[in-house]
């Protein structure tokens, strides 16, 4: 379900019966006649669509965390606000860039469309940008020839059940935790046919790929627990939806996960 076109047709609706009401259908009524039911219930609710629809399409949108493919970072049942303006403004729907406002950066943990199939949400880390070679081999990420430093911490439970090795990792300016198990396999393979997938290069433990222009390489930070760019392919640019920057809340409660985060 398309939510910002709805809004966008509740918004045309609402507004069409605003303007009417406004200039003309007010003016017939007898004074302190009560509104009709069409105004109450539809012009009436105008102002607050349009509001709504303004911050949602422009501002700020809230998102909820699905899975674990973001821990440690995001977990599940996070909930969080996405920056709409932070890469450009966008027409709404559309999703077409209309005015450039900032530029995306290694290490932005971004919301987009499911490149295969765009009805879907998704959110992973930036990795590659445009022109840049990417290597995972042996959990070890590797971009333009440089390895991308690491550093271990203290082990992360997991579900309340298991620990599992985590690192810090510097992306750029970025600095931020992965999760990496070493007792799993370093084996992927593409599990649909993308665009651009003759860029990569598969072998037993791992992938090499150079970032098309206008695409991007994105991964989750549970490294090992992440459908990403190593099995679906690139992010194209119009599916961006915005930068994710902050836990508003969390469904279990847990206080000390909400605020900024990296």
């Amino acid at each position: 379900m398309d939510f910002a076109l709805i809004l966008l047709v509740l918004c045309l609706v609402t507004g069409v019966l605003w303007v009417a009401d406004h200039f003309h259908f007010r003016k017939l009524r007898a004074p302190g006649a009560p509104d009709p039911v069409w105004v109450e219930w539809g012009a009436g609710f105008f102002p607050v669509i349009l509001a709504v629809f303004f911050l949602r399409s422009f501002i700020v949108e809230p998102f909820k965390i699905p899975s674990g493919s973001m821990m440690p970072t995001l977990v599940a049942g996070d909930f969080i606000l996405v920056n709409k303006y932070a890469y450009g403004i966008r027409l709404p729907v559309l999703n077409k860039k209309v005015i450039e406002v900032g530029q995306l950066q290694r290490g932005d943990v971004i919301v987009f469309r499911y490149p295969p199939n765009p009805t879907i949400d998704y959110i992973k880390r930036v990795v590659g940008l445009p022109g840049d070679k990417v290597v995972y081999r042996d959990k070890r990420l590797t971009i333009n020839g440089v390895e991308v430093p690491i550093q271990q911490q203290a082990d992360f439970m997991k579900g309340g059940l298991a620990l599992v090795p985590r690192y810090s990792e510097q992306l750029g300016t970025v600095k931020h935790d992965i999760l990496i198990e070493p007792e799993m396999s370093s084996y992927v393979q593409p599990i649909v046919r993308f665009p651009y997938l003759n860029n990569c290069q598969y072998n037993t433990d791992g992938v090499t790929c150079v970032v098309p222009p206008g695409h991007y390489f994105a991964m989750g930070d549970n490294r090992d627990n992440s459908q990403d760019s190593r099995y679906w392919g690139f992010v194209p640019d119009e599916n961006i939806v915005g930068k994710a920057f902050f836990v508003w809340f969390n469904s279990s409660f847990d206080f000390s996960r909400w605020g900024k985060f990296n």
